[in-house]
């Protein structure tokens, strides 16, 4: 089925040299989307330097909790039990990872998910880059509607049998991305390739009943600094209620999240949006959980009439950015 949907393949000699040598097309379901979620299943269809199929592996695993969104991802706590721990299946989950690029659709969620589920597990995941096929369908200027993957799917002529089974997402999203990557590589499209830094949250210092972990571990709350690259878009101005964001909007979030601040970040910033750690008179958008929480950046909010908006509606307005203006 996958050679129906390829457009025609790149000579040999056209094959762009710096692309990358294999990848590892990866789904994982999970309870929930917080730090302390835990992925109760995983895939991964292996592909060569040109996309094709080389085979794929599936697991499920057993969380040590409740299964959260079972009305989503359909395994219940009876179907995992007796499922392997995560520690059991880290070794052949790497086997399939090393040496690949990791590729999965808004990719920096999975990669969150499977770097703190080695790190749980004292190791560390052999995944030095990532590719976001959300990114790469942007990059190819691909017609879409929206950024779901059911989209991406259809656009390519990808039939869904079973939405939200790790198995069935990647091989999907398997289909869907090797006629991106010839796409990418008859035209010379640079690669949305990002670095993938191992997490080291969870140590193995004893936790006490206000500060432990999942799995017995306590989160210390640690990430990596880092300097993300300026945005490329101008900031179009603030945004309007009950329109879509834009491509150059600079965003502010204040207090706790749900999900992860960095992934939050990260989303953000590959959707095209600036973030923005200060929030001033040019701010588009500050997203907070507590609009009544007093902190500095709510109270600029309000003198300054910025619009405010919750993590779950932020979380809605990401899945449908507005490209920036031409020129």
């Amino acid at each position: 089925m996958l050679e129906d949907l390829t457009t025609a393949a790149p000579s040999p000699t056209a094959w762009p040299a710096a692309y990358p040598q294999g990848y590892a097309v990866v789904d994982v379901e999970t309870t929930g989307l917080a730090r302390d979620d835990r992925i109760i299943s995983a895939a991964v269809y292996r592909l060569d330097a040109r996309g094709e199929v080389e085979d794929h592996w599936y697991t499920v695993v057993n969380p040590e909790r409740d299964p959260g969104p079972v009305w989503i991802h359909g395994l219940t706590s009876e179907a995992l039990e007796g499922a392997p721990l995560f520690r059991d299946i880290a070794g052949e989950f790497a086997t399939r990872l090393e040496g690949r690029v990791l590729v999965a659709h808004n990719a920096v969620f999975d990669w969150q998910m499977i770097a703190r589920e080695y790190a749980r597990a004292r190791s560390e995941a052999p995944v030095k880059q990532r590719l976001c096929t959300i990114a790469l369908s942007k990059e190819l200027g691909l017609p879409l509607p929206n950024h779901k993957l059911e989209s991406l799917a259809a656009h390519f002529g990808v039939v869904q049998r079973r939405a939200h089974h790790a198995l069935d997402d990647a091989r999907v999203l398997a289909e869907a991305f090797r006629p991106s990557l010839r796409a990418a590589a008859a035209s010379g499209v640079r690669l949305p390739l990002h670095e993938c830094r191992p997490l080291t949250e969870w140590t193995d210092r004893p936790r006490t009943a206000q500060q432990a972990g999942p799995g017995g571990y306590r989160s210390a709350g640690w990430r990596p600094s880092r300097k993300r690259p300026a945005c490329p878009y101008p900031n179009p101005g603030r945004y309007e209620p009950g329109k879509r964001l834009k491509q150059g909007m600079r965003v502010a979030f204040s207090g706790d999240t749900s999900v992860e601040r960095e992934l939050l970040e990260d989303r953000a910033t590959e959707a095209g949006l600036h973030i923005a750690t200060s929030l001033s008179r040019l701010t588009s958008l500050l997203v907070t959980n507590d609009p009544d929480s007093g902190t500095s950046k709510v109270v600029k909010a309000r003198q300054y009439g910025t619009p405010i908006v919750d993590e779950a509606a932020f979380g809605q307005l990401l899945g449908d950015v507005e490209p920036a203006s031409d020129g």
